[in-house]
């Protein structure tokens, strides 16, 4: 499995239309979208799963948002949901043939939270066959957004969702690492712990721990000490600084602060800036709406990813669905 920053062939994406996912807010949600759609398609490639119905509605806010309607492409693949981070393809290269094919792994809505899931779980096939690759089903249940790597043989993970009994009960932590390396190329599995507040996926990494660069991860740390987030984000930066690489040394470790809380309906929202999405010549990162935090944020990813657009995304509306940027996206290597 190749890092995030290196080349890209597309970004994948699955419309939104479960209004459910934002409760009492989802007006909003398809124009964001096609907002997201159109900013990538100023550097690559957008595939769009989407349902014939939804076509024509979403190709009109897509082309109104501004895309470059030649690098946009929608795909007639019904879907239950619009996480494609974890319901979609994890695509592999083999370094030596430049071979790119999909690994197909299990999707179950995160422990059986939100059916039904079915038609998610045949997107990995059915992209598959649109772009005639040839994919690997490793059997288990796995999200997208639950792993990070450095494409150099490293993988970060956390322990409350990759060990937690309503993905794969009957198999071990030395079961789920054999699987991860076997099917994503992986050599070494780092775990964190717990996740932030709010994260109904039982602790994805990519609202944690990302790397940027092989040895160098950025984390979201929460300077309050009273804050629900504060414990849990220590436990995991001192993890981090435990961390070594294969060479011996420590990794390069940077701080992203965390945005102000908040809740709706009496549930905290998951808000991270590590929910960021790494494209060809850009980053895009989730904003909240607090001038503050981020900018400083943005100023943090820009000295990690020098040489890249860094492209602030209001996200308050779109976090309401309990995720952001990485989340609702998938990226193809080239």
């Amino acid at each position: 499995m190749p890092a995030e920053w290196e080349p890209q062939t597309a970004v994948w994406y699955s419309w939104p239309h479960r209004h459910r996912t934002w409760p009492g807010n989802f007006r909003p949600i398809p124009s964001k979208f096609a907002e997201i759609v159109a900013t990538v398609s100023r550097f690559q490639q957008v595939h769009v799963n989407a349902a014939k119905p939804l076509q024509a509605r979403a190709l009109a806010l897509v082309t109104k948002a501004g895309a470059d309607m030649s690098r946009v492409t929608f795909h007639d693949h019904p879907t239950d949901d619009a996480w494609c981070r974890d319901h979609g393809p994890i695509f592999v290269r083999n370094d030596r043939t430049g071979e790119v094919a999909i690994t197909d792994w299990e999707f179950n809505a995160w422990g059986g939270k939100y059916p039904a899931f079915d038609a998610d779980n045949e997107i990995p096939q059915r992209v598959a066959e649109v772009l005639g690759l040839r994919r690997f089903s490793p059997g288990i249940v796995l999200e997208g957004g639950s792993i990070d790597v450095n494409g150099a043989g490293l993988l970060l993970t956390s322990e409350a969702c990759l060990l937690n009994p309503n993905r794969n009960p009957e198999l071990s932590r030395e079961q789920i690492e054999q699987k991860l390396r076997e099917y994503l190329g992986v050599q070494t599995i780092l775990w964190l712990g717990d996740g932030i507040q709010g994260d109904d996926t039982d602790g994805h990494v990519d609202d944690l721990s990302r790397f940027f660069a092989a040895d160098g991860i950025l984390t979201v740390v929460e300077r309050n000490p009273r804050d629900a987030n504060y414990a849990a984000l220590q436990e995991n930066l001192e993890r981090l600084k435990s961390f070594r690489t294969p060479e011996g040394k420590k990794f390069r470790l940077v701080e992203l602060p965390m945005p102000k809380g908040q809740e709706v309906n009496g549930w905290r929202l998951p808000m991270s800036y590590a929910n960021f999405l790494i494209i060809n010549g850009a980053v895009l990162m989730p904003a909240f709406r607090q001038p503050q935090a981020d900018g400083e944020a943005a100023e943090l990813l820009k000295e990690c990813f020098p040489g890249r657009e860094i492209i602030p995304i209001d996200c308050l509306e779109l976090v309401w669905g309990l995720g952001t940027l990485h989340c609702i996206s998938q990226q193809q290597p080239a």
